[in-house]
């Protein structure tokens, strides 16, 4: 299997993370950028969290400093869109996407998958797509009681090491989710051994992702 980087140790790489809920980025991506930051990349990241109401804004925003630590800088944002009717909102998230292109240029765009089960999930994807649409987009899996999991075909490759400290962050920073009967270490350990075994992962483990559209040379 090819292995190239979109960056180096000590190179900086602009990333613009979308996530429709509090935990969404650091389930779909969380490991690739604690990776990315160990490697010594230096990450300039714009977190958008479009959807974290109550208590889950503050998850949302020690979360994302906690795995941003580390980053050569990193900007927060929490939007206020209704949870579960992102579809029905899409004159203001459109607004609110075309806003925020006129404010980042990003190298890599971390979001949604374009066919996830959650209708706040694809509605996302579908306008990250219609607005960035020079721009280098990574699609990110969540599992789900749904059974959506796709067919990546773009890895990560992950230490143990990055996938504990995943593991270790995300069970402290959301405890409206522990509850959850999927949102514990076996999910997220299965899930990158899995993904870690189809890309033969030195380490074993990996995130994946879809890759719609890239352009080389």
């Amino acid at each position: 299997m090819r292995v190239w980087k979109l960056a180096q140790p000590g190179e900086r790489l602009s990333v613009l993370c979308l996530g429709a809920h509090s935990d969404d980025i650091e389930i779909g991506a969380g490991g690739t950028l604690l990776a990315w930051i160990a490697a010594g990349v230096a990450l300039d990241v714009h977190w958008c969290v479009l959807s974290a109401p109550g208590p889950r804004a503050a998850e949302a925003r020690t979360s994302a400093a906690a795995f941003l630590a580390g980053a050569a800088n990193a900007h927060i944002e929490i939007a206020d869109f209704k949870d579960g009717y992102f579809p029905y909102e899409g004159g203001g998230l459109k607004l609110w996407i075309e806003s925020l292109k006129a404010r980042v240029r990003p190298d890599v765009i971390l979001t949604h998958r374009h066919d996830d089960a959650h209708q706040d999930h694809r509605e996302l994807c579908r306008l990250t797509w219609n607005a960035f649409r020079d721009h280098l987009i990574l699609e990110y899996e969540i599992p789900k009681w749904d059974g959506d999991m796709g067919r990546p075909n773009l890895y990560v490759a992950l230490p143990d090491a990055v996938v504990k400290r995943k593991i270790e962050l995300l069970l402290a920073h959301f405890g409206t989710q522990r509850s959850k009967d999927w949102f514990d270490p076996e999910t997220f350990r299965g899930l990158a051994r899995l993904r870690g075994m189809e890309c033969r992962a030195p380490e074993r483990y990996a995130e994946a992702f879809l890759l719609r559209k890239a352009r080389l040379g």
